[in-house]
């Protein structure tokens, strides 16, 4: 019955700290979390500054996992560049060793749950009030008090006497195997529990309860720092070339620093107790973790452009030509940082809209050259080109479907609806601009022959049409101001005067005896073109309501 016992409370207590890492990670993204993507997405070139931002961002919301996957997100739909990565990478490692220095500090000086239970009930009775930013907050102070509650259990559960443990002391006294055993177990229960810092809190309870040694603390520590690259690895997935490098540095410079301190490793313990209180185990296994994660980022910081090079021989370019079929998973991450799956939804997007824009350059090729090469050259791909927009509508549809059940903020529900109306509007534009290629391919083949002055008037208004595709293409994912909106408007307005125009004088000359089936196809194209002006125009209202 005492295991039994023991075991039971140890799946509470950790139960508790998880979720309340948990809580408070989703409170300060939901009420912050907008604005920490922004910081983000503004890192600028220098390393130190991405390095900062990684340690903020990271200090902020008490998951290094959740930044690294925000990190991957960002670099996977090209809104920071592989270089940028690093640095935020390396800020997001230092800033993990937080969690350690609360619980160090905090979590034996005095009762925990005498300070846990009045914090989580002033949490809860945020999270009643009207005000969204009011209740996220509440949320995140919930889970302050649910992690001092969890470690409150397992400080109670561990104060025993290490000798009725003896099993565990035998483990430790077995030499060099001793340690390989805890470095494996650090390894495999921070990649379960997916928490580098939870695992820390578990190591810093069991030594200053002295179940375990400095020396075990300190491998299993080192263990717990490769076991947290599990996040990074998951959020890879199905991305591109740079979000696998980006998440393939991360691999590379935890296993590093492990090297590196395993080489180093009693001179580094040694080191750490004489710049440590004495007799203070919790606040010593806190100063190796910081100064474990510093000095290896001291070593790699100045290599940054070397190790990015490392990564480009290790994960190839993606290929250049357009896959067949088009696969967009949405991979759950047990350290989920939610914003980061509407980036990498943004990123798709992005790519659509890329691909949108080469279909319209091929069809206005088309329309300029009106010959033979353009069938050869541009209609067979315009074909792939349009059917994987259209697999590409279905997957990121059904990808932010499920991102609407994620615990985001109102404001980013707003945005996933919009992001689902621009991509069917996305998609209607391949299908008009694959129109028009067949409509061009009928004209050649048919040897339909428009006069000079026709073709005058007509290449002016695709111009305009282009000018409308590259304004959306430019402004993507961004939020269009008054004045943008205003510019769409008069872009949409300058294409309906166009096409009405055009149609006059299209019928002017049916009326004169023109030949019937090369004025139907002329109105045809004007008309194609005209829905692609219509359906920018809906983009362009779509990206002035986001937020």
């Amino acid at each position: 019955m005492a295991v039994v016992s023991f075991l039971l409370g140890l799946i509470g207590s950790l139960g508790f700290l998880l979720c309340g890492m948990k809580f408070m990670s989703n409170g300060v993204q939901k009420s912050a979390g907008e604005r920490l993507q922004r910081a983000l997405g503004m890192v600028a070139g220098n390393r130190f500054a991405g390095l900062l931002t990684g340690l903020a961002i990271t200090m902020i919301i008490q998951s290094s996992g959740a930044t690294t996957v925000m990190v991957v997100s960002f670099v996977n739909a090209g809104l920071l560049s592989l270089a940028q990565s690093v640095g935020v990478t390396f800020g997001a490692n230092i800033g993990t060793t937080v969690t350690a220095w609360i619980v160090s500090l905090f979590g034996f000086n005095f009762k925990i749950s005498a300070f846990a239970i009045p914090v989580f009930g002033a949490g809860y009775f945020l999270t009643m009030m009207k005000n969204s930013n009011s209740r996220n907050m509440g949320e995140a102070i919930m889970g302050f008090g649910m992690l001092f509650l969890g470690l409150s259990g397992l400080s109670d559960l561990f104060r025993i006497d290490p000798a009725s443990l003896g099993w565990l002391q035998d483990i430790q006294h077995m030499g060099c195997i001793s340690y390989i055993v805890g470095f494996v177990l650090g390894i495999f229960i921070t990649a379960l529990m997916h928490s580098s810092s939870a695992f820390t809190a578990i190591v810093i309870t069991l030594a200053f309860n002295k179940v375990v040694t400095w020396e075990m603390s300190a491998i299993m520590t080192y263990g717990s720092n490769i076991g947290s690259t599990i996040d990074a690895i998951i959020a890879a997935a199905g991305t591109t070339a740079d979000a696998k490098r980006a998440a393939l540095i991360h691999v590379l410079f935890n296993v590093f620093g492990t090297v590196l301190v395993v080489v180093f490793f009693r001179p580094l313990l040694n080191f750490v107790e004489w710049i440590s209180p004495k007799d203070n185990i919790a606040i010593q296994i806190s100063i190796l973790h910081t100064v474990f994660k510093s000095l290896t980022t001291a070593v790699c910081i100045p290599f940054v452009n070397q190790i990015c090079a490392i990564t480009r021989k290790i994960i190839k370019d993606d290929p250049d030509a357009l896959p067949s079929t088009y696969k967009l998973e949405f991979v759950s991450h047990a350290k989920d940082s939610y914003g980061g799956y509407i980036v990498r939804a943004e990123g798709e997007i992005a790519k659509m809209t890329d691909i949108v824009s080469e279909m319209f350059d091929r069809f206005q090729v088309g329309i300029t050259t009106l010959d033979t090469k353009f069938i050869e050259d541009h209609m067979e791909v315009m074909k792939g080109e349009e059917d994987y927009c259209d697999q590409m509508q279905e997957q990121i549809t059904a990808y932010l479907l499920k991102c609407e059940t994620l615990p985001i903020s109102v404001s980013q529900l707003a945005n996933i609806s919009s992001m689902i109306q621009i991509v069917d509007d996305l998609e209607a534009i391949t299908d008009e601009c694959y129109a028009l290629g067949k409509l061009i391919q009928k004209s050649i083949e048919k040897k339909m022959e428009f006069k000079d002055e026709d073709m005058e008037r007509l290449l002016p208004y695709v111009e305009l049409a282009r000018q409308f595709m590259q304004f959306i293409h430019i402004n993507i994912n961004r939020h269009l101001p008054k004045e943008k909106l205003e510019f769409a408007t008069e872009l949409e307005n300058s294409i309906d005067a166009f096409k009405n125009e055009l149609k006059k004088l299209a019928r002017k000359r049916l009326e004169e005896g023109s030949n019937v089936k090369a004025e139907l196809l002329y109105m045809d194209l004007v008309k194609q073109i005209e829905r692609i002006g219509d359906h920018c125009f809906n983009i362009s209202e779509l990206l002035a309501q986001a937020k």
